[in-house]
């Protein structure tokens, strides 16, 4: 029966493969393993060959920005046959400048263009229409420090007018990141509503509306469409001790943590500190000395010491629990969390985690949803129950040759059609992802079919979980609905060359 059932999904495989043949003229396919793509999705590589690719973003004529790190901004007008048969028709250098390396934004009306360097933030007049990008100008100024320099934007959809920067800091600057003016280590909204030519750039370690500090490189920030809620994915740091003790492998936990409202709405988080760099989050709770009332995603101090924390308490676990803000989700240690983005009706944040980059044991290198309540803004799982929070949408079929054969996602954009768009910096490649409502989930002798992907999985405490970020097959072709040019060949070869690869 099992035979059967493979068979009748290869024969699915071929039929799909003459129909995507028919309709995708450009179709490609990555240099390494296919990806495993969840039940009920399907997801394409659409370039390749870029440099670096970042950030995302769609302008108002459907075409499709990408932050190429070193590089500046390109443009990309897109041919769509419809699903995830796309492909890039013609693209072009927008703007030419090198020390851009990942934020970008558009304004609402989508006449003004944002993006981000190491140091600044700047601004250029943008013509969807024509694809142009002129009057280059600073907004905010004064953010340079030696490592951890990407400077995430993201402009409110909620709070018209209102642009967050996230500003990360360097593992040698501990110090300074304690001294809040110092800027290091914070996320800061700054209102650009009435931003002109002229105006003054904001100096960023003097102004703006401070949402968190504390946070050692929240890449990754988000805003949740119903409620307006602030979430930002933090890569924490490597090489941990705990009094003496060597706990790096699986600690501290990658955060997940709630910054308030822009709207002036008052909660017990917003502008508070958390954690960076005296106090981190637990993930394995065995592999710390000293554990006693730990738990996942508890505060913990590195060294329990007569070092003060910001409200002069001598430093422990227990001040570390009172004085700080602990995340609201705890994810593996070293999964380097990039971005956050969350679906339009709010009921799911996706994440991106770019993955490891010195584990003897590579983790990571995956695309990841989170279930949200979206009328509440919360994530439907506990603090406590965090193991069990992260759904894979899209991974690598084997880690162990990450990072160099493995894509590395980073950025995402969903575009009109709701489709979610991924980059991979460290190959060069944007994908795009389609949930397919109407997926077969298997045939009756239970072979999964075509388009229904391997079973979503969540972290676990036997696949703990980076900080990697800033440079400083399918499952199995019948499985994943993966449409890349092994579709194209999958009808050209035929069910005997699929089962030959089983």
């Amino acid at each position: 029966m099992k035979t059967n059932g493979v068979a009748k999904a290869a024969l699915a495989v071929g039929l799909s493969a003459t129909a995507l043949a028919q309709s995708c003229d450009k179709v490609l396919v990555p240099s390494y393993d296919l990806p495993v793509v969840a039940a009920g999705w399907q997801a394409q590589l659409i370039a390749g060959e870029l440099t670096k690719p970042r950030s995302l973003q769609f302008d108002s004529s459907g075409a499709l920005l990408v932050v190429e790190s070193g590089k500046g901004i390109t443009r990309h007008t897109l041919k769509d046959n419809g699903g995830t048969c796309i492909s890039v028709s013609e693209s072009k250098t927008l703007i030419d400048e090198k020390t851009l390396n990942h934020g970008i934004a558009l304004s609402k009306d989508g006449k003004t263009l944002y993006a981000s360097s190491a140091s600044a933030v700047y601004a250029w007049d943008y013509d969807s229409k024509a694809g142009t990008a002129s009057g280059k100008r600073e907004i905010v100024t004064n953010m340079s420090n030696n490592d951890l320099v990407t400077r995430t934007l993201l402009l409110s959809k909620k709070e018209d007018g209102y642009l967050l920067v996230s500003r990360g800091s360097a593992d040698g600057n501990e110090a300074q990141a304690e001294v809040l003016n110092n800027g290091l280590s914070q996320i800061r909204a700054f209102d650009i509503s009435n931003v002109t030519s002229s105006t003054k750039a904001y100096n960023y370690n003097e102004d703006g509306l401070v949402l968190g500090w504390g946070l050692r490189n929240s890449v990754g920030v988000g805003e949740h469409p119903t409620t307006g809620g602030i979430y930002a994915v933090e890569n924490s740091i490597d090489g941990v001790t705990r009094n003496g003790k060597d706990i790096h492998e699986n600690n501290p936990g990658e955060e997940l943590n709630y910054l308030g409202y822009l709207n002036g709405t008052k909660t017990a988080n917003q502008g508070r500190n958390y954690g960076y760099p005296k106090c981190f989050a637990v993930w394995d709770v065995s592999e710390i000395p000293d554990n006693d009332n730990l738990k996942i995603g508890s505060q913990f101090a590195i060294t329990e010491a007569n070092a003060q924390t910001v409200s002069g308490n001598k430093l422990t676990d227990e001040t570390c629990a009172s004085d700080y803000v602990a995340p609201r989700l705890t994810f593996p240690a070293h999964y380097a969390p990039i971005d956050i983005k969350f679906a339009p009706k709010g009921d799911v944040a996706y994440v991106t985690f770019r993955g490891s980059f010195d584990k003897s044991d590579p983790v990571g290198y995956r695309l990841s949803a989170i279930s949200f309540d979206s009328s509440t803004g919360e994530p439907t799982v506990s603090a406590e129950n965090s193991r069990d929070a992260l759904k894979d949408i899209i991974t690598n079929k084997d880690n162990s040759v990450c990072p160099d054969k493995c894509f590395r996602p980073v950025g995402m954009a969903f575009d009109s059609e709701e489709r979610l768009w991924m980059t991979s910096d460290s190959t060069g490649e944007i994908y795009v992802l389609l949930k397919k409502e109407d997926s077969p989930t298997s045939t009756e002798d239970g072979t999964i079919v075509t388009g229904t992907g391997s079973p979503e999985s969540s972290a676990s405490p036997t696949n703990p979980g980076g900080n990697g970020d800033d440079d400083s097959a399918a499952s199995s072709l019948l499985g994943g609905g993966w449409e890349t040019r092994a579709w194209l060949w999958v009808g050209v070869v035929g069910v005997a060359g699929v089962l030959a690869l089983m």
